[in-house]
């Protein structure tokens, strides 16, 4: 196996790890929604703080189920990981094209 198999291997049991342990040792036990976003908690913190609070504004948009709402968060994900993955794909196209480019270029002024 090679260095880099190994380490890709080690990345993803820790990733695999951070997604599980969380549920494993019980850590959203005794919430009502233990795995809330960070605004929904500030959201509860700030009513519990100052019951009197009004907004600023209200959201353009609202989606109609928390359900929706998951969905368009995990299509925005989708969106800023292929978004990344063509950045560096491209990236990585264009080094190995240089150096394609670089190790020709010598043998065809020798010829």
């Amino acid at each position: 196996m090679t260095r880099n198999a190994k380490i890709n291997t080690l990345l993803l049991f820790l990733v695999a790890a951070l997604a599980v342990l969380p549920l494993a040792l019980g850590l959203g036990e005794g919430k009502e929604e233990p795995f809330t976003g960070a605004d929904a908690q500030a959201e509860a913190a700030i009513t519990e703080l100052r019951p009197d609070y009004e907004p600023w504004f209200s959201p353009l948009y609202e989606p109609p189920s928390a359900e929706i709402e998951s969905a368009l968060f995990a299509l925005q994900a989708a969106l800023g990981a292929g978004v990344l993955a063509y950045y560096f794909g491209v990236r990585k196209g264009r080094r190995q094209g240089a150096a394609a480019a670089a190790a020709a270029a010598p043998s065809a002024t020798e010829s």
